[in-house]
């Protein structure tokens, strides 16, 4: 089992990619904590990982934009499991319009989930780690973030800017043995990608060399890679999850 005896926290894990990574991790032998600020839906997604895989799931309630909720949230872990040996920064939002329309709230509300809250869970994490010597950190980062999108400007801006979070946190950490890298999926089906239309959808299937979308288990099998030891000598890369829509 690549994860035996790892902890991993992965933030939006309630559902979609989150989900699928906790499944996959479980699946190799990792405690799971799973940190969302939807409460109803982490504790179903908690439950079923339990029955599934007989492992110890820890439930955080709790919001990523939120720096003395992360600091507390985190420290609590730690005095239940003592360590986090791996951390998922995957908690996102969309809210999507052109420039010209978009509100000063929108751009607000992703910005501070998509963006300062990888700053404020990774600062609460990362000092527990250096501590050990140890760690290893993947950011969910977006096709988007490399190459912008029509009405996308805030989500765009998040996801560029996670990607160079990644790089710099890489430099930062590497002499304590912590690994920092990001995925950088393509258009996955999710909740996010179900409230496009029939024609967007085909659309973009058409400039997709696959032509056709990602799933989550294509994320969760780049992140156990990342967090396993088989990538012990990558940091600072950004793995592009994406059916070759960008090369």
């Amino acid at each position: 089992m690549k994860l035996y005896n790892q902890v991993a926290m992965i933030t939006g894990g309630a559902k979609g990619i989150g989900k699928a990574i906790a499944n996959s991790f479980a699946n190799e032998g990792a405690t799971i904590v799973l940190f969302d600020i939807n409460d109803v839906v982490l504790n179903q997604t908690a439950d079923n990982i339990k029955k599934r895989y007989g492992i110890e799931v820890i439930t955080v309630v709790g919001d990523v934009t939120n720096y003395n909720e992360c600091q507390t949230a985190v420290k609590n872990i730690l005095d239940k499991v003592d360590k986090i040996d791996i951390l998922i920064n995957n908690a996102g939002i969309t809210k999507d319009n052109l420039v010209i329309r978009m509100s000063e709230q929108d751009w607000d509300d992703v910005i501070s989930i998509n963006l300062k809250g990888v700053f404020n869970v990774t600062k609460s994490v990362v000092k527990s780690m250096i501590k050990r010597r140890y760690g290893r950190i993947i950011n969910i980062a977006s096709v988007v973030g490399q190459i912008g999108n029509i009405g996308q400007i805030n989500y765009a801006a998040t996801k560029g800017g996670v990607i160079a979070i990644t790089k710099t946190c890489a430099k930062e950490f590497a002499s304590r043995n912590i690994l920092v890298n990001a995925i950088a999926p393509g258009f996955i089906a999710t909740d996010m990608t179900n409230n496009l239309t029939e024609q967007q959808k085909n659309y973009i299937c058409s400039v997709i060399p696959l032509a056709r979308f990602g799933n989550v288990v294509d994320i969760a099998r780049a992140a156990l890679f990342l967090a396993s030891e088989d990538s012990s000598y990558i940091t600072g890369h950004i793995l592009s999850v994406n059916g070759g829509i960008y090369m």
